[in-house]
C-alpha cells in the first residue's frame, strides 16, 4: 500500500465514495453527482497551497490506477471561533475494507504528521456506530474524548470524538 496526492483524474473515485448510499452511510448519505468535479478540482487546489494533506490509497504499486479509498489531513475552525482543529478523515471502498488499508492508510498519514510536526494534535470524528472506523482510532493510539454532534456537509450527525499527538501517542506496534 502506498498514497499518493489526490489528482484531477480521481473523479472516478470521488464519485464512487461520496455518491455511493453504503459508503456515505455513516456521513448523511450520497453527495449529488453535480459537483465532484469542482470537490476534486478544490481538493488538489488544497494540496497544491499545502493547507491540506489529501492522499489517495493505492492498494498495491503494481497497479497504480487502482485507488482503495482516501485519507485526509485539514485544519478548520471546527467551533466558528477562530480556533483551528487538524482533523483526519477516511474512506475506504467496499470491495477493499476488511484487509486493513484503512488503518495502515491512516498510520501511514499519521506518521508524515509527525515528521512535519506542523498539525499539532490530530482529531477524527467516526459515526458513533461506525465500528471499523472506530476501530481504527482506537488501534493507532487516539483517546476517546467524547460522544457529540459533529456537522459534515451541512449535516449534523452523532459522532465520536477521538484526539492524538502523532508526535508522542501514535502506537507503533505493527499493524
Amino acid at each position: 500500500m502506498h498514497l499518493r496526492d489526490v489528482e484531477l483524474g480521481d473523479v472516478d473515485a470521488y464519485v464512487r465514495m461520496r455518491c455511493d448510499p453504503v459508503m456515505m452511510a455513516e456521513l448523511g448519505g450520497p453527495h449529488p453527482r453535480e459537483g465532484i468535479e469542482e470537490k476534486v478540482w478544490r481538493d488538489v487546489q488544497d494540496v497544491a497551497s499545502d493547507t491540506a494533506r489529501i492522499k489517495m490509497i493505492i492498494p498495491s504499486e503494481d497497479t497504480p490506477d487502482v485507488v482503495a479509498g482516501i485519507v485526509t489531513l485539514w485544519s478548520h475552525d471546527a467551533e466558528g471561533e477562530g480556533e483551528l482543529l487538524s482533523e483526519i478523515g477516511w474512506m475506504v471502498l467496499p470491495e477493499f475494507q476488511g484487509r486493513g488499508l484503512g488503518k495502515l492508510a491512516v498510520r501511514t498519514l499519521l506518521e508524515i504528521t509527525r515528521e512535519q510536526d506542523r498539525w499539532g494534535l490530530v482529531h477524527a470524528f467516526p459515526g458513533v456506530t461506525n465500528a471499523p472506523s472506530n476501530g481504527i482510532c482506537r488501534s493507532l493510539g487516539f483517546r476517546l474524548v467524547e460522544e457529540r454532534e459533529v456537522i459534515f456537509a451541512g449535516l449534523a450527525l452523532r459522532g465520536n470524538h477521538w484526539i492524538i499527538d502523532p508526535r508522542t501517542d501514535l502506537i507503533s506496534k505493527a499493524v
